[in-house]
């Protein structure tokens, strides 16, 4: 009998085994309501962890990465890691992505202000009302919550 195939005996006998003992034994461990990271790793949802990685990094106006961004270049380097290619521009990525409304809207979408007909701003949405972004010179890349419903939706195709 292999290590894998005494896994279910042990969760009988014990009730629920720990992770570490799951893993002790080469089991693995599964969470209602959490995806594996397989099953996880859209682009959407990796260009959003990729975003969460670079908390902290200096904005820059014009900087698309690795270390400094400005709005556009922090969603234009995330997706491009997560294998999608974005346009340089607020404006031009809204252009490019699937307008959605904000009761569809995913964590991993991105959230474009606008003022008029015109998008001046774009994050990445974090679930729960907040996003992650490049707010202005001065700041940095950091998970916050939307300040106006001036905003419109897009996902990335």
């Amino acid at each position: 009998m292999t290590a894998l195939n005494r896994v279910p005996s042990l969760m009988v006998r014990a009730g629920t085994a720990s992770a570490l003992t799951l893993a002790a034994v080469g089991g693995s461990v599964v969470v209602p309501g959490v995806a594996s990271d397989a099953a996880a790793a859209t682009p959407a949802t990796k260009a959003l962890q990729i975003a969460a990685s670079k908390k902290g990094s200096p904005y820059r106006y014009g900087a698309t990465g690795p270390r400094r961004f400005d709005c556009s270049g922090l969603t234009l380097y995330s997706f491009k890691k997560a294998g999608k290619k974005l346009p340089r521009t607020a404006a031009q990525q809204y252009n490019k992505t699937h307008h959605i409304s904000s009761k569809s809207r995913k964590a991993g979408d991105l959230v474009f202000f606008h003022s008029g007909s015109s998008v001046y701003h774009v994050g990445i949405y974090a679930g729960k009302g907040k996003i992650w972004h490049a707010p202005k010179t001065g700041d940095v890349v950091r998970l916050q919550k939307l300040w106006t419903k001036s905003v419109w939706y897009g996902r990335v195709k």
